[in-house]
């Protein structure tokens, strides 16, 4: 195998001869350096060649293994709290967004509301139901008591029954 300048120097071998100086031709190059080099390939056979055991050699895989774990397990260390910082900022995005959904949802709910129990709906909608005002003896009031105590129906304490300080 030959360098570049010497392949391409073989394709020039038909042409008219270059002479280095100001000879035939002016506008020839000069011989680059190194052109009459020449690599060869030598196939080397190492089929018969046995490797011999290096008894260090266990004990330098074992402890290069041990301390790649150990610089792991402290990356991992040191990483750890800034990854659960991200994700609970994701978390805190995600119930943000949640709470602005739920605070407009329950805006929109409470206007619902509101249109449904508007005093002029609800007249119309007795109107078309023809439902009517009810006569004062068609009213009756149950579990009247005196003193209005009106819960768990409890008759009201006298004065009497309470102690002062």
């Amino acid at each position: 195998m030959a360098t570049l300048a010497t392949w391409f120097r073989r394709a020039e071998a038909g042409a008219e001869p270059r002479e280095t100086g100001l000879g035939k031709n002016p506008y020839a190059l000069r011989a680059l350096p190194y052109e009459d080099l020449y690599f060869f390939r030598k196939s080397i056979d190492n089929s018969r060649l046995v490797r011999q055991h290096d008894p260090s050699e266990g004990s330098e895989c074992w402890s290069t293994i041990g301390a790649v774990c150990v610089v792991t397990i402290i990356v991992i260390t040191a990483l750890a709290p800034s990854v659960a910082g991200l994700l609970a900022g994701y978390q805190i995005h995600e119930l943000e967004t949640e709470h602005a959904r739920l605070l407009n949802e329950q805006r929109v709910l409470e206007a619902r509301e509101a249109e449904l129990l508007n005093p002029q709906r609800l007249e119309r909608l007795a109107v078309d139901l023809k439902l009517q005002v009810p006569d004062r003896g068609q009213v009756v009031h149950l579990n009247q008591t005196s003193a209005g105590a009106v819960a768990l129906n409890l008759e009201p304490r006298p004065a009497a029954d309470k102690k002062e300080p």
